[in-house]
């Protein structure tokens, strides 16, 4: 008996330090799709009006880390979909081609969030947040977080700071994956001790309740799936209150991996390089910490100059976008990359190459808008890039009418190859993204570019690939690569970029 009794107490002991031997991390990497669903009762003035249905998809890569930023720190850019309706009967969400509301933030080890863009998405942030201390099952810890609210759809955002507690329940096997299981708990207020002066001024406040049970993973530090049982109330000024009370699921979601050796052969059709060259690209690694030495070193002189003297020989320095994130944290793509140009010629990107004047070539390529000059590879490159986010097709100088996202007959041939390299990844999701010349008229731009990343998007649904597979999305205008007072400069800066996500 005494031996069982001991032997009881090793165990207990054995298991209790096994489990303190627990530090929680946040180690994400890597593209995912993060989804977000509402579904609750609405009570307007205590009377039930039906049930909002909600449901935000959004589309999460990978940037580098911009300089001054710290290499433990994870950078992302966001596209956030949102499909949202209050009805009696469910109805299927439909998210095919549409545009994208853009974020960017950052995530810390600890699973701080901070927003670099922020247009209210996402809407639960620094959640969960983890505990610098070792933790054993059964242990609880407390942690700050923020909630973005809009109950009216008025597209103002309120921010609500929460504290939030947390309880370290089990470990599980999730889809074959291993997770942490979490409890959480929270209480809404609002309106009491602190108000959002920058939110909705007419919400004078809110109070409520959140219990929610979440599956983490152990390797990422990715909430896998959270549920959210929700009740809670919003007064407003003018007297009126409406009540929300049902659930809110969360979702992360991880494109599959592919075999980039097999897209070789269609990469070399549509980019005119080498086998060798192609295997260099897509093999070496994206290296951050050199990126950031590069750019304190280069400056924006450089960047420039690259651009300048790449413009009429195929070059396509991606620093463009890094900067932007960088500078102002712009939902342009940020991505380090390794890239070669598709004119043949295998140098890398960052090799110096003597400054073109071509005027008279670039007129001839747009002169009426034909393909005058169909032969050459210039106009008809495609740089291939490996990126964080997945590797990047980019076609520049693309043929469209006049301040237009109508496709020319001459981009065809192009636009049947991209399609061939992207059916030979059948699972994976493709990011397009559309730029324009900057010109001063922001608010045209980003509409002409967004429209211009769904014509292609278009095209290559034409092509054969499911419209589901896209996430179509504009970066507005971009920092000239060419004067963009002349068709020839506005030329060179039409450009979209497809990324086979990752």
């Amino acid at each position: 008996m005494k031996k069982i009794f001991l032997s009881a107490v090793f165990f207990l002991f054995f298991q209790n330090a096994f489990c303190q031997n627990v530090l929680l991390k946040y180690n994400g990497s890597g593209s995912y799709v993060y989804i977000e669903r509402t579904d609750v009762r609405r009570y307007d003035n205590g009377k039930y009006t039906g049930l909002v249905s909600r449901e935000i998809r959004s589309f999460i890569a990978p940037t580098s880390v911009p300089s001054g930023g710290k290499i433990s720190d994870r950078y992302y850019d966001g596209s956030f979909f949102i499909d949202e309706a209050t009805k009696r009967n469910s109805r299927e969400v439909n998210l095919g081609i549409n545009g994208a509301v853009p974020s960017s933030f950052k995530i810390s080890s600890d699973g701080e969030l901070t927003m670099i863009v922020d247009n209210g998405y996402p809407s639960f942030r620094s959640f969960p947040a983890f505990t610098n201390q070792r933790i054993s099952i059964g242990d609880k810890w407390q942690a700050k977080a923020e909630r973005v609210v809009d109950p009216l759809n008025k597209g103002i955002f309120t921010k609500l700071p929460i504290l939030v507690e947390y309880t370290y329940l089990k470990d599980e096997l999730f889809h074959g994956e291993e997770v942490y299981v979490f409890s959480a708990q929270w209480a809404t207020r609002y309106g009491i001790s602190y108000w959002d002066f920058s939110g909705d001024k007419d919400l004078k406040s809110a109070q409520g309740s959140h219990k929610a049970t979440m599956y983490v993973s152990k390797k990422s530090g990715n909430a896998l799936v959270v549920r959210d049982m929700v009740d809670e109330t919003f007064i407003y000024n003018d007297g009126n209150s409406y009540s929300f009370k049902g659930s809110i699921s969360m979702f992360t979601e991880y494109p599959p991996a592919y075999d980039k050796s097999k897209l070789i052969p269609a990469l070399q059709r549509v980019a005119s390089v080498s086998e060798k060259e192609l295997k260099e690209i897509l093999e070496k690694p994206v290296n951050e910490s050199s990126w950031i030495k590069s750019e304190k070193k280069s400056g924006d002189s450089t960047w420039k100059n690259d651009f300048e003297s790449g413009a009429d020989s195929g070059k396509n320095n991606s620093s463009s976008s890094e900067k932007k994130i960088a500078k102002a944290g712009n939902q342009t793509s940020g991505t380090k990359t390794n890239a070669f140009d598709s004119t043949g010629s295998g140098k890398a990107k960052n090799q110096p190459q003597k400054k073109k004047n071509s005027a008279d070539e670039i007129q001839s390529k747009i002169s009426a808008g034909k393909n005058s000059s169909s032969n050459s590879k210039s106009e008809k490159k495609v740089i291939v890039e490996n990126t964080a986010a997945g590797i990047r097709l980019t076609m520049q100088n693309l043929n469209f009418k006049p301040d237009s996202a109508e496709l020319l007959p001459g981009e065809n041939e192009r636009l049947d190859q991209i399609a061939q390299v992207l059916k030979e990844v059948p699972n994976q999701m493709f990011l397009v993204e559309g730029h324009t010349a900057s010109v001063g008229y922001e608010k045209g731009e980003m509409k002409l570019s967004v429209e211009r990343a769904d014509s292609v998007a278009n095209a290559l649904i034409q092509r054969g690939i499911p419209r589901e597979k896209f996430i179509c999305k504009g970066s507005g205008g971009t920092k000239p690569i060419a004067d963009n007072s002349t068709p020839e400069g506005k030329a060179k800066n039409r450009r979209v970029e497809i990324t086979i996500l990752e």
